[in-house]
């Protein structure tokens, strides 16, 4: 399978960094649907009203994000044997907003829109979570969302807790102006709510770099000077850091790789592997696997999926993409509905879009041999304890696709220093912050007797029940 030639790959860089070489000054290119961070809501100058010649059908009812989240804490709640005191503390978030707001329209129309700011808890320091553009927004799936930061963030040992945000809207079927007078108007909204040192947003499904920097100018305009550090995942020339783009993909590898020699003896080399979203997420997970040997058999988009035994052809796929605005029509290929991706035959696969795809309605035709969390919230309880008794591996969200959160971090150090790392520096950190923290989720599991999610829980919590215990409660 053809690779990229105008950039050296990610293991070229891995390479150049375990070597003590600095890296290149930019970071490499950026697969095709990049430009949106997600499988839903991309943005097209081209096409600003995000028309397209085909017609998605319906999407299946989703299972609710903080349902899944709420069964998934008091699992481990059980398992760890919690007071009812404390998981009252850490099923409710500290900090709710919902913000209504009119935005004139490119036609002149006003036209209102609803946002929501979540902080769960900031027990181990300021609040960190991205913004989503989607139609199906709901302040319960912000909810759950944060939630899920508040873990990963401790999981990773951050000085964080966890936040989400987001806006009830399409954002393909707005103009790039009325996306940006939206966005400046929400950021301001919510306001009162973000800072530097009291809550840093980042990308989410729906948006993306420009989207963070219309909010850091946003703020900074308030406040009268420019605060690069009050938002993660903006471009480079602004403030952002080499290697964000790629870090949740990236380290959805990392992990997979790590847990594959560890487990089952066997590298990444002509693993087959089955990836639903080709977004941000999605794409540096399929480039970056492929780089290290892996066969991309299977990729999908919110309109359907694509699927060839031998392997995909990563860099055609992309130029198909860019031309298409989906992966349905590659030539090589057989269509396949995002369902029947779930259920392939294949050594990894990647739920790599929305939360709620794995339930107990279909975790019994999932066939592969680990599932590599690289959306938040991909597989429900009921839907673990299935995938369990058939002897499927489940990597878990918190540590699987942590990779993103770890390196906003660098980003946000970065800008309170105003002090840039190099490319190399950024992937050795976030490799040996991710590496670090999966060997004591395995000796979790091995001490405790438990699976992986439960360990990674178990340490969440138990470091914030430490960060707890040590500040007290006021007054």
């Amino acid at each position: 399978m053809a690779k990229h030639k105008n950039s050296p790959t990610t293991e070229e860089i891995d390479q150049r960094v375990h070597n003590g070489a600095d890296s290149p000054a930019a970071s490499a290119a950026t697969p095709a649907s990049a430009d949106a961070s997600e499988q839903i809501g991309n943005l097209d100058e081209e096409n600003p009203s995000g028309e397209t010649p085909y017609d998605p059908p319906p999407p299946p009812r989703r299972v609710s994000a903080y349902t899944v989240a709420l069964g998934q804490l008091e699992r481990v709640s059980d398992f760890m044997n919690l007071d009812d005191d404390m998981r009252v503390y850490l099923r409710t978030c500290q900090r709710e907003l919902i913000v209504h707001f009119p935005v004139q329209m490119d036609n002149g129309a006003i036209r209102m829109f609803t946002g929501f700011r979540v902080h769960h808890n900031m027990t181990k320091g300021p609040t960190k979570g991205g913004i989503r553009y989607h139609p199906d927004v709901t302040l319960d799936e912000c909810r759950a969302l944060a939630m899920w930061m508040t873990w990963k963030c401790a999981l990773m040992n951050l000085p964080y807790g966890g936040a989400k945000g987001g806006v009830i809207v399409d954002p393909a079927k707005l103009s790039k102006r009325e996306l940006e007078k939206m966005t400046r108007r929400y950021a301001t909204e919510i306001s009162p709510f973000i800072g530097p040192e009291r809550d840093i947003p980042a990308p989410d499904v729906g948006t993306n770099a420009q989207v963070m920097a219309w909010i850091m100018d946003t703020y900074s305009m308030h406040i009268g000077y420019s605060i690069p550090a009050v938002i993660t995942g903006k471009p480079v020339a602004i403030g952002g850091t080499l290697g964000r783009e790629s870090a949740t993909g990236l380290g959805v590898t990392y992990i997979t790789r790590a847990i594959m020699k560890q487990r089952y003896g066997r590298s990444l080399d002509d693993a087959s592997v089955a990836i639903q979203g080709f977004g941000n997420v999605g794409g540096w997970t399929a480039r970056t696997m492929h780089e290290r040997g892996a066969r991309i058999v299977a990729i999908s988009d919110k309109f359907g999926g694509i699927y060839n035994p031998r392997g995909l052809d990563l860099r055609q796929l992309q130029n198909h993409v860019q031309e298409t605005g989906t992966v349905l029509g590659y030539n090589g290929s057989e269509t396949i509905s995002n369902s029947e991706l779930l259920e392939l035959d294949v050594d990894v696969l990647v739920p790599a879009a929305l939360e709620g795809q794995i339930t107990k309605q279909n975790a019994h035709k999932v066939r592969a041999t680990i599932v590599a969390e690289g959306a938040n919230g991909p597989t429900t309880p009921e839907a673990d304890q299935i995938l369990a008794d058939n002897g499927v591996l489940v990597i878990p969200d918190i540590i699987c696709n942590a990779g993103g959160v770890v390196v906003s971090y660098f980003e946000w150090v970065q800008g309170l220093q105003s002090f840039f790392w190099n490319e190399g520096e950024v992937r050795r950190q976030m490799e040996r912050t991710l590496l670090d923290n999966l060997d004591a989720v395995i000796g979790t599991t091995t001490r405790r007797k438990c699976d992986l999610r439960t360990a990674a829980y178990i340490i969440a919590i138990e470091r914030i029940q430490e960060a707890m215990r040590l500040r007290g409660f006021y007054p």
